[in-house]
């Protein structure tokens, strides 16, 4: 396990938990935590002062940003990439594959040269709820909010707030994760007052 140089303040080493598994061919930055029993596969690169939490699976190749929590029990599938700034709530569930089989028509056992990974991308800023699914494909935009159990079918603009199963598009929120009252493509927040332009603005929302 390699360590990411840090461009800021000097950060503490990061801190592994004697029971979690981090490959050595992994890249942790400065100031990260990484709790019991997580595991980061060969080729996983972490920022700086991320926060994995207990259970969580990280696989091989994985892309995660600076500051960036994961909560109880995550599986980040091969072909995810998380920038700066996500929070991925416990039981948030990745897939990375959109033709699903164990076996091929001939029934023998699929291997890594017989599918091929759909990558996923969560920006800057978002939230994904708990027990969220996030099917492969799908891009959710900076500082959008995914509400718990929704099941992520398409992308989601920046700013959106997504519910349900399918997940729909509900509203817009800041980035302090408040509603915003929204007109005209620009969305206000009740709570702090912030004015955010919203290019993917849709008026008639479900």
């Amino acid at each position: 396990m390699t360590q990411a140089s840090s461009r800021d303040a000097p950060l503490p080493a990061p801190f592994i938990h004697p029971t979690a598994q981090v490959s050595p061919q992994a890249t942790l930055g400065a100031g990260t935590t990484v709790w019991n029993w997580v595991q980061i596969r060969e080729g996983a690169r972490l920022g700086e002062q991320c926060i994995i939490a207990k259970g969580v699976y990280i696989d091989y190749g994985v892309q995660i940003g600076s500051r960036v929590k994961i909560q109880n029990q995550v599986s980040v599938y091969h072909g995810v990439t998380l920038e700066d700034g996500v929070f991925v709530g416990p039981h948030v569930c990745f897939t990375n594959d959109r033709l699903p089989r164990a076996i091929n028509a001939d029934g023998t056992l699929k291997r890594d040269s017989d599918w091929a990974v759909t990558p996923t991308l969560v920006r800057s800023g978002a939230s994904l709820g708990a027990n969220s699914v996030i099917l492969p494909g799908v891009t959710v935009g900076r500082w959008a909010l995914v509400g718990a159990g929704a099941v992520v079918t398409h992308d989601v603009p920046d700013h959106g707030l997504v519910l349900g199963n399918p997940a729909r598009l509900v509203g817009y929120v800041c980035h302090c994760a408040n509603r915003l009252t929204v007109a005209n493509s620009v969305g206000v927040c009740p709570a702090c007052g912030r004015e955010i332009e919203l290019p993917d603005w849709q008026e008639n929302l479900c």
